[in-house]
């Protein structure tokens, strides 16, 4: 795996984080079959919601990782909904500090709560505060762990459903990966119009096959910082691939998000000699002139920083600009949405990630063995909440 034996990716502590990347496209095939056996159930139960009110808000819920899923899908759902539906995303790491900023009482609300163990206490707390403050309250529980409180407790609740991702989904590294796209997929599946396009699966086995040598290339520059940019969707996941680098790299790395058009205004201040930009390139032609825009003016900067692009296809331009250019696609089908370009996306930001983890000597697996990050959060107190 990524230029790497067994035996090599044991020895430095990184197997499961290697696997649970690799094995993307494989687990995605096991989760499309679990989601359509399912299909009837789930959609019954969202419409019956849908039907029973004149309006209904969709709250996607979750802390960190879990919560940049809800970021990222919300602008794809929105472009489909129903006039009757609004689609938010909030942390539950800001639901529970300022819950009556966030909860409406009299707005018939779903929260969907995205969790891999589903025993993060702002989790259980989120729902509980939910259940306390909306008159008419739902859930989707998402999750990777059928033994965790948030599945525990919508059993006999007829008002919830609970959607367990396949088992290999349950990442047993530090950082979220599997279970990061598996819970996105399956939001965008029970929440959108549209179906998962079916070339995403096969595009992700070629691209996971072909990354390795560029991963390689590309680290033979010692970069310090490195910026992800994107518009729209992909703006949202730039900050999912920002985080995989501070964590496995144990915040050696210096790792920055923004928009393609808000890096202007601010954040480019710091790119210095030792700066990686990496650009999500949209492939929604309008959107897509502002990424280029972007790549065109870091490829001008004169300093030593380097600049990667991810694209849908080839294009000569991007290749002439980018010292990397990174096609994530084969063949002559387009993709339909940048909803799959974040899939194949977040591969590459993955797969880096782990790279430069090993690079610095660290174990990818457990980055932070001082207990400073875990995979379930520590230290946080709930309080009682009453007026």
């Amino acid at each position: 795996m990524f230029n790497m034996t067994s035996e090599e990716l044991r020895k430095n502590s990184a197997i499961n984080t290697a696997s649970e990347i690799y094995q993307q496209p494989v687990v995605w095939k096991e989760l499309v079959s679990i989601l359509s056996a399912q299909k009837e159930e789930l959609n019954n139960f969202i419409t019956s919601i849908y039907e029973k009110h004149e309006r209904v808000r969709v709250i996607f819920t979750g802390a960190g990782t879990s919560a940049f899923i809800g970021d990222t899908v919300v602008p794809a759902l929105r472009r489909t909904s129903n006039a009757n539906v609004q689609f938010d995303a909030v942390p539950t790491t800001d639901i529970v500090s300022n819950p009556e900023e966030y909860l409406q009482k009299d707005f018939p609300t779903i929260m969907v709560s995205f969790a891999r163990s589903g025993n993060s206490p702002e989790s259980v707390a989120t729902v509980a505060l939910g259940e306390q403050i909306v008159d008419h309250f739902y859930q989707v529980v998402i999750t990777c762990n059928k033994d965790g409180q948030l599945a525990k407790d919508t059993k006999d609740d007829k008002n919830s459903v609970t959607i367990l991702m396949p088992d290999k989904a349950h990442d047993k590294s530090l950082a979220m990966t599997s279970s990061f796209t598996c819970m996105l997929i399956t939001a965008y599946t029970l929440f959108s119009s549209n179906n998962l396009d079916e070339n995403v699966i096969d595009y992700a086995e070629k691209l996971i096959d072909s990354l390795p040598d560029k991963l390689d290339e590309i680290l033979k520059f010692d970069f310090e910082r490195i910026v992800y940019l994107g518009s729209g969707m992909l703006g949202q996941l730039s900050h999912e691939a920002a985080l995989k680098m501070l964590e496995l790299t144990a915040g050696k790395v210096v790792a920055l998000h923004e928009s393609s058009l808000g890096f202007r205004h601010g954040p480019k201040s710091i790119l210095n000699d030792k700066s990686v930009v990496v650009v999500f390139m949209s492939q929604d032609p309008y959107t897509r002139k502002y990424d280029m825009d972007i790549l065109r003016e870091v490829a001008a900067d004169d300093s030593d920083m380097k600049v990667i692009a991810l694209t849908e296809k080839e294009d000569s331009e991007v290749v002439s600009l980018a010292d990397w250019t990174v096609p994530v696609t084969a063949g002559n089908e387009n993709l339909t949405e940048d909803f799959s370009l974040a899939l194949l996306y977040v591969i590459f930001a993955q797969a880096l990630s782990l790279k430069k983890s090993m690079k610095l000597g660290i174990t990818p697996d457990n980055p932070s063995p001082d207990g400073n990050i875990n995979r379930v959060v520590q230290g946080v107190t709930i309080y009682n909440y009453g007026k």
